[in-house]
């Protein structure tokens, strides 16, 4: 995914947000430099000491009331979304929706997993209690995305919030009147609150480097893979954590077995919707011999009433950002050159800022359509010999970040087979939606893990705990006084304990 990717060295003070659909400035923001975004970690750093005392049931009421208010200003917030991203007020809406799913089982859910628990402490050490604890790592940098501006930070910035960190986000600079309406209606919630509970930096790449070299203690970053590479590399200076979603390439199997109806209706929305520009959404699909005529034949049905605009009948927006239109068009080109055919659009199909659907048919998997992130909405479809050769190739790629089966027998079994952090079987998108569901992938897709327990334990450090309770006589295990009785003892305990297994 390309998103908040270092840009241009001469911008001005002031970032313009800008219609993707018209060009039309429709407002500008003060860019914060490396000062500013200090003097943000630093106002989140005060609020912590506050925001971090509260308990788990406080900072629910908190986020539950910040959630209650999104919905109340929703047609305004989705209005400002379709303005600014591009995409409908439909898929604005669901977008908020899914946030707010989101951010209610974060609130709900961080007292069960982070509150305190007791740890059975074994034989040997039985005269201890045992606990663990879990505490906020402080201030937590949140550097967002065009495509989904509401959706995909808030995977880190509601999970971090409800661990008990501040949170300075920096929203991408196609999307930084959104993010900043984020915050601001946090504030609206919860006047009571300090300022710097959540607050936002705005700015292009320099900023968001600036968010990493400053005095935060974890960043969480979505975009392109290079970035993240340059992310991780300047926080490694300071030995910051960082948790990084990079986006995919991927793939969908669609077994022999499949309902081929179903699956030509998911793969033509998971591939165009949003104008393609989703990290998990589909970019390959392999489909067996035995029904791949009649599911491209299918998929090709759908999208003939599929077309881009900025009016209500639209199925989906305009490129939000320009420079990806160019890269869309040069993997069409190429595939194309490499022995792929168009059955459905081609490179007629970029009008920019909208591009029509594309379905590219056999192309050669070394293609930079099939290798690399296209991000449009475009789909190459691949006929398979077996399923054992479709996850083959599905599996045969830098990134893994998310995949989808059909098969009405064995969905599970392959999806299993898969080198994904996550996997529909039947559908596309669903664990997304499914806010105890982990978020992310392995190789070139990222380090870590958004939603879920696991998300929240992303924004906390554990804190291990033994208290003695009272002394054993002649077991002072760990101490110069330990005697030969002693070791005795202990190696007759070990014995028994581990020594009779075979």
């Amino acid at each position: 995914m390309t998103s908040t990717d270092i840009g241009p060295a001469d911008h001005n003070t002031a970032l313009p947000s800008i219609n993707p659909a018209t060009q039309e400035v429709i407002g500008t923001h003060v860019i914060a430099d490396d000062t500013a975004v200090a003097a943000a970690v630093a106002k989140a750093r005060a609020a912590a000491t506050t925001w971090g005392a509260l308990s788990f049931d406080e900072r629910r009421t908190h986020l539950l009331r910040w959630a209650s208010t999104l919905v109340r200003h929703s047609d305004t917030f989705c209005e400002l979304i379709h303005t600014e991203n591009g995409k409908p007020i439909d898929d604005a809406y669901l977008e908020l929706s899914l946030a707010l799913e989101h951010i209610a089982w974060a609130a709900k859910n961080a007292k069960k997993v982070l509150g305190a628990q007791k740890i059975a402490p074994g034989v040997l050490m039985s005269n201890f209690s045992a606990r663990l604890e879990y505490r906020p790592l402080g201030v937590v940098g949140v550097i967002g995305p065009w495509n989904y501006p509401v959706y995909t930070p808030n995977g880190s910035i509601a999970y971090a919030l409800a661990a008990g960190n501040t949170v300075v986000f920096k929203p991408s600079e196609y999307g930084t009147s959104v993010g900043n309406y984020l915050a601001e209606t946090f504030a609206e919630a919860n006047p009571e609150l300090p300022e710097g509970v959540f607050s936002t930096v705005n700015g292009y790449g320099a900023t968001g480097a600036a968010l990493v070299r400053a005095d935060v203690d974890k960043i969480a970053f979505t975009g392109s893979t290079a970035t993240g590479k340059r992310i991780m590399a300047a926080a490694a200076e300071k030995l910051t954590p960082v948790l990084l979603e990079c986006g995919g390439k991927d793939a969908v199997i669609v077994a022999a077995d499949a309902d081929i109806t179903a699956a030509a209706d998911a793969v033509a929305w998971g591939a165009t919707a949003n104008s393609g520009q989703t990290c998990a959404g589909v970019e390959r699909v392999y489909v067996e011999r035995a029904v791949s005529d009649a599911f491209v034949a299918e998929v090709e049905r759908i999208l003939r009433g599929i077309e881009p605009g900025s009016g209500d009948k639209a199925a989906y927006g305009p490129m939000t950002m320009p420079s990806q239109i160019d890269i869309v068009r040069h993997h069409i080109e190429n595939a194309l050159k490499n022995g792929g055919t168009a059955v459905f659009g081609g490179p007629e199909s970029v009008k920019a800022p909208f591009i029509e659907p594309v379905v590219l048919v056999d192309v050669d998997e070394d293609s930079e359509a099939v290798r690399e992130e296209t991000f449009g909405p475009t789909i190459t479809i691949r006929t398979v010999d077996s399923v054992e050769e479709a996850v083959r190739l599905s599996n045969n790629s830098a990134y893994g970040l998310s995949s989808a089966v059909y098969s009405k027998k064995n969905g599970l079994d392959i999806a299993r087979a898969l080198r994904v952090g996550a996997t529909s079987v039947n559908s596309v998108l669903a664990f997304a939606a499914i806010p105890g569901l982990p978020f992310g992938g392995v190789g070139d897709s990222g380090i870590g893990r958004i939603h879920g327990a696991p998300g929240l334990l992303e924004f906390a450090r554990p804190h291990s705990i033994a208290v003695q309770r009272f002394a054993i006589p002649g077991m002072a295990l760990l101490s110069y006084t330990r005697t030969d009785t002693t070791m005795k003892l202990l190696r007759g305990i070990v014995s028994f304990l581990h020594g009779r297994h075979k």
